[in-house]
């Protein structure tokens, strides 16, 4: 019984993902609740978790803890030419290593060509970030919006397009960070608020080489953290 709970899990994720993209739950709008979602497909309460997990992971729904589920606005659609959305830990590293290139030179070009808006947007980024501790997919989509900021603030729109190209689910959280308390997570999140505001701090003081260096080290403590998660 215990083998059939991964395609259990993955065939609800399909009918749910499918609903929100084509509108049936659109965005804000509230899921089916566990035992709705139990009763309508014949699983368990663990299958349902594990789908909404992964509807986390994806950036498709946001749990707001005590009031359930909500839908968030998909992502693009990826053209037929672009890789789909990140599902392994190998497709996540490749995907970190990319995003390392295209944006360390966003980076730097933010903090040669910014604005005074780009900076209260990447400000409120990451106010909002560090305030989403305990809610996983409202971190990610945080994590997600400061990126955006970046790129938007490099004056170049060809970053800005990868960057809403991908979505959210180019963000690589750790499962322990969808899955655990506000408590046990506090490390790691703390962590990537200190790189993100090594970021922003050197895009402020309009320093190319300081932005794309701390770009990298942000992204390559990313690579390490998905490494450590791998070997968990």
């Amino acid at each position: 019984m215990h083998s059939d709970k991964p395609n259990l899990a993955s065939a609800l994720v399909r009918h749910l993902r499918e609903q929100i993209s084509g509108g049936a739950i659109p965005p804000g709008q509230k899921l089916p609740s566990e035992n709705e979602l139990i009763a309508e497909h014949g699983v368990s309460r663990t299958v349902v978790r594990e789908a909404i997990t992964r509807l986390q992971a994806e950036g498709l729904v946001y749990t707001r803890r005590g009031a359930g589920s909500f839908a968030l606005t998909p992502p693009p659609a990826a053209e037929p030419s672009q890789p789909a959305a990140p599902r392994t830990v190998a497709e996540r590293r490749q995907l970190l290593e990319f995003r390392t290139g295209f944006e360390s030179e966003a980076a730097a070009l933010a903090a040669a060509n910014h604005q005074p808006a780009d900076l209260k947007r990447l400000d409120a980024a990451l106010h909002a970030f560090e305030q989403a501790t305990g809610h996983a997919a409202q971190s990610m989509q945080c994590d997600y919006e400061f990126h955006l900021a970046i790129a938007q603030a490099s004056a170049n729109p060809y970053f800005s397009h990868a960057v809403q190209g991908f979505g959210p689910a180019m963000i690589s959280m750790p499962r322990q960070r969808i899955e655990s308390s506000a408590d046990s997570q506090g490390g790691s999140l703390d962590a990537v608020s200190a790189e993100h505001r090594g970021i922003r701090d050197a895009i402020a003081a309009g320093n190319p080489m300081a932005a794309a260096a701390a770009m990298r080290v942000h992204l390559g403590n990313s690579l390490r953290r998905l490494a450590f998660e791998a070997g968990a």
